[in-house]
């Protein structure tokens, strides 16, 4: 399977879910709006994320005279796509020496995700450091230890309980000597005290910004797609506390919950830079919003979607 049919797979139950609402009507009336409406709200993409799709609906709707449901189709389509948007400088990182601190709950992904991305951006011909800055979650830097050496990157990490700022000195110190394109963080996980959190992750920026001044600093926080709301109510919460550059979406590979990555990138305007479909390396992807649309709506049309199915197989 291409990355676009895993993809289309862990979106099916969303996907299925959308397509009843166009089959089970032709007519365009109040039932048809409240039963989008609830749909869209089932997959979690969140009442005013809703909200918006369907007034802007209505709106298009009346304006260009359309009376049958299945012509609703292409509107819904280019009203999520406007939800999400990746600006064109999303992935300057790429150009630049960078510290990427990676932040997140305990069990989304982060670690696994911190070494899909070195495995990636190594296999580029890019140089790569990874940093075990999360000292306090039992078995955290051997895992991360394990995925440097698949990856076949440089690790800093020092002993369980360090201190994860004194991880983060080393770790940039060694990216400058050594003129690393990308120094990946791992960091803690928990949602404790915010203050805490602040001041935790205000600390390692200030070390980064005296031993490495000269380098991009970029925050990205790992959320789970299958817990909906839950990833969109963390995501809030540590943007409370911090500057978040980007989203990495995690486990969409068998989720009701396909409306969370529009939901997201709707209500806190930070873009989903990667989504993960798998657990395989390259099951980790940069994000495609018309990808992304086109997964949710493939079922829809038999003919379009063999078409996306060739293209994918080319493609890979």
């Amino acid at each position: 399977m291409g990355f676009f049919q895993r993809l289309k797979e862990g979106l099916r139950k969303t996907s299925n879910s959308l397509a009843n609402v166009f089959k089970s009507t032709t007519q365009i009336d109040d039932d048809f709006y409240d039963e989008l409406e609830e749909t869209l709200i089932s997959a979690d993409m969140g009442f005013e994320t809703t909200e918006k799709v369907i007034d802007d609906l209505k709106e298009k709707v009346e304006e260009l005279g359309i009376k049958d449901a299945e012509e609703c189709k292409d509107l819904v389509m280019n009203s999520l796509r406007d939800q999400m948007h990746v600006p064109d400088n999303a992935y300057c990182f790429e150009d630049a020496k960078t510290v990427m601190l990676i932040i997140g709950v305990n069990g989304v992904g982060k670690t696994t995700s911190i070494g899909k991305l070195a495995a990636q951006y190594k296999s580029q011909g890019r140089s790569v450091i990874v940093a075990a800055a999360d000292t306090f979650r039992a078995g955290a830097i051997e895992q991360l230890r394990t995925w440097a050496e698949r990856a076949e990157v440089d690790i800093i990490a020092h002993g369980e309980g360090a201190d994860p700022s004194a991880v983060v000195h080393d770790a940039v110190k060694a990216a400058k000597a050594r003129k690393t394109n990308l120094t990946l963080i791992d960091t803690a996980g928990r949602l404790h005290n915010k203050k805490n959190l602040m001041d935790e992750l205000a600390k390692m920026r200030r070390v980064i910004s005296k031993e490495y001044p000269e380098c991009y600093v970029e925050t990205m926080i790992v959320l789970d797609g299958s817990t909906g709301q839950n990833a969109l109510e963390q995501a809030r919460q540590f943007s409370s506390v911090t500057e978040i550059n980007g989203i990495i979406l995690t486990k969409l590979d068998g989720t009701a919950k396909g409306g969370i990555a529009v939901a997201i990138q709707s209500e806190l305007k930070v873009p989903v830079k990667y989504i993960g479909v798998g657990e395989k390396i390259d099951d980790l992807q940069k994000f495609d919003p018309d990808e992304y649309i086109k997964a949710l709506f493939a079922d829809f049309d038999l003919k379009s979607d063999q078409e996306i199915m060739a293209e994918d197989i080319i493609n890979d």
